[in-house]
């Protein structure tokens, strides 16, 4: 079968002359474990084969190398590569941002991640980390572009000033539309980065091709970038399902539909799917709900019997790309929960990404926005998309700039 796209990694494996640049300059690899060749080689084992690169040092973000934690906030200690000889810093473990002695271990850096096309997942933050100490180390680096999962659309709050987390890398919406080369671009630019930075891009990715709209599913087999990203439905959910690490609701961590699916032992998910559909049907568009049952067997309700919510993406009778807002659909799903449980114990309040301060419902949103108004007994619907709408225009324009492939 003939190869119609290629990844980053892979035209850099395939050409010598895109290499060449690099030639007698020490190199090392930010990747996690779906930083894989086209043939499954993961890309630390694959660039050690090349005896015009020396690889120097590798680096790993949230949940490791290699994948090596489940949970969120586990972090992952330095190590000594056993394979090849070289030392592993971790970006998720004594430190988030890499230290002048990890930064003195490398020339180039590159970088291989497979991104969710959501704001909140940590790989941003982390692209952001390295990009603003090779401006300050003077060193460069090359993103190894991959797709977008999650194509092209835009979706949610931006933002707002003084919000920025580890799981909030600047003024983005939840849905961002841009691959990590492209992420890249606009770090650079809008925060004025003096750094060398270059994307080997892709060759033949179609963001809005069927049916994948974004991933190559005919080209590319799914390797997990997070443990509990396990395939495209879950890719495609995440922008909206993100939000229940920020509540009391089960995100369906410890079953074997994580991100996909919400639920409790004291709901009623039949009268929350009504009520969802009766306060904005045109919020579900695109997709399916599911009434549906699950155990989970670590995390939140461990071990109790929950009575939940699946949200079907991957029908292609049923799935509109164009149309599916996940943002929306799990917002409404907590407005329809304060509208028909009023004292519901919401918002969870705890330690979220290491911040103490605020609650986790609004870092991962980026303001406290959304929660004042699924909070707001006489805020409707078009309440949110007034908010949101000018939010997702600006950055359709501002995005524009940064665009790699079109």
């Amino acid at each position: 079968m003939p190869v119609t796209i290629q990844f980053g990694l892979d035209r850099l494996l395939a050409d010598p002359t895109l290499r060449a640049p690099l030639a007698g300059r020490r190199v090392a690899l930010l990747a996690h474990p779906a930083s894989v060749t086209r043939d499954l080689t993961h890309a630390i084992d694959a660039l050690a084969t090349l005896p015009d690169l020396r690889l120097s040092a590798a680096f790993g973000p949230q949940h490791g190398l290699r994948g090596d934690k489940q949970d969120n906030m586990v972090e992952s200690p330095d190590y000594l590569d056993p394979l090849h000889g070289i030392p592993v810093f971790s970006l998720y473990g004594d430190v988030r941002r890499p230290t002048a002695a990890m930064m003195d271990s490398f020339d180039v850096l590159l970088v291989d991640l497979q991104d969710l096309g959501c704001r909140i997942y940590t790989f941003i933050t982390t692209l952001r980390y390295v990009l603003e100490a090779a401006a300050a180390h003077g060193k460069a680096v090359w993103v190894l572009d991959r797709p977008n999962p999650a194509g092209r659309p835009v979706e949610g709050l931006t933002l707002r000033d003084g919000w920025e987390s580890f799981v909030g890398a600047g003024p983005l919406p939840m849905r961002h539309g841009l691959t990590m080369g492209e992420l890249a671009r606009w770090f650079v630019a809008t925060l004025k980065l003096d750094v060398d930075c270059r994307v080997i891009e892709m060759r033949g990715w179609q963001p809005d091709a069927a049916p994948g709209y974004g991933w190559p599913m005919a080209d590319r087999a799914w390797i997990n970038p997070s443990p509990n990203a396990p395939n495209l439905s879950m890719a495609r959910c995440y922008a909206g399902t993100v939000m229940l690490e920020g509540t009391t609701l089960s995100e369906g961590r410890g079953t074997t539909r994580p991100l996909e699916l919400f639920g409790a032992p004291d709901i009623d998910a039949h009268a929350l799917i009504a009520t969802m559909h009766a306060l904005a049907p045109a919020w579900l568009r695109g997709c399916r709900l599911r009434p549906c049952w699950f155990e989970p067997t670590f995390h939140k309700h461990a071990g109790k019997l929950c009575a939940g919510v699946q949200i079907h993406v991957e029908d292609p009778s049923h799935y509109d790309h164009a149309a599916f807002r996940p943002w929306r659909v799990q917002a409404l799903a907590f407005k329809a929960l304060r509208r028909l449980r009023p004292d519901y114990p919401l918002w969870r309040d705890f330690a979220y990404e290491y911040e103490h301060e605020r609650l986790a419902i609004d870092l991962i949103n980026g303001s406290p926005l959304l929660r004042e108004w699924v909070d707001d007994t006489a805020a409707m619907p078009h309440d949110l998309d007034t908010l949101t709408e000018a939010d997702e225009a600006a950055w359709m324009a501002e995005r524009a700039a940064f665009l790699l492939y079109r």
